[in-house]
């Protein structure tokens, strides 16, 4: 399956973008992780999980103790879902579409020019309620469900369009705030 559809490119074509769209798809899409992806990866606290069905889309924060997210193959990872608030969009719409995307970001200025790191994966996802799966996890509790992604396409994000951002945290919330 191609990276870019008939639209993007059409897209990419008429505003001037398909060499850049290229050079980034050559030069940063890679279809194993890294030893820097992994270290992005199992030591986020935090990742945005976006889901769809044919008639929902959800984009949620995923978060839980460095190392929640583990990478159990080249191209696998698998996170805890807990019930949180018993919704259940992002199962849901995983039971009705595999297809998924996780973004990961680093605020800490993880790269080598001190810029936030950051990482998507595109990937198709399988629900794992079996014990064995959520004992692998630390903070196995009532209600956890296993997701397991198999990442289509890890690439890095390009730093020009994610701004820098300084995390605020009081008591009771966490918040983000674009760096100026």
């Amino acid at each position: 399956m191609a990276y870019y559809h008939d639209d993007m490119r059409a897209l990419q074509d008429r505003y001037e973008g398909r060499a850049v769209a290229d050079r980034l798809e050559t030069h940063r899409m890679h279809r194993t992780f890294s030893e820097a992806d992994r270290a992005l990866i199992e030591g986020a606290g935090f990742f945005f999980l976006a889901t769809a069905s044919e008639d929902s889309v959800d984009c949620s924060f995923k978060g839980g103790a460095p190392g929640f997210v583990k990478i159990t193959g080249p191209a696998t990872v698998e996170f805890p879902d807990y019930d949180g608030n018993r919704m259940y969009r992002s199962l849901g719409n995983i039971k009705r579409s595999a297809r998924v995307g996780l973004l990961f970001l680093d605020f800490a200025g993880g790269k080598f020019d001190g810029s936030a790191a950051r990482m998507r994966i595109n990937g198709l996802a399988e629900i794992d309620e079996s014990p064995e799966a959520a004992a692998r996890h630390h903070g196995d509790r009532r209600g956890a469900h296993l997701v397991d992604v198999t990442d289509r396409n890890p690439s890095v994000c390009t730093r020009r369009r994610v701004p820098a951002a300084v995390q605020c945290v009081n008591d009771r919330q966490h918040h983000l705030f674009a760096a100026t």
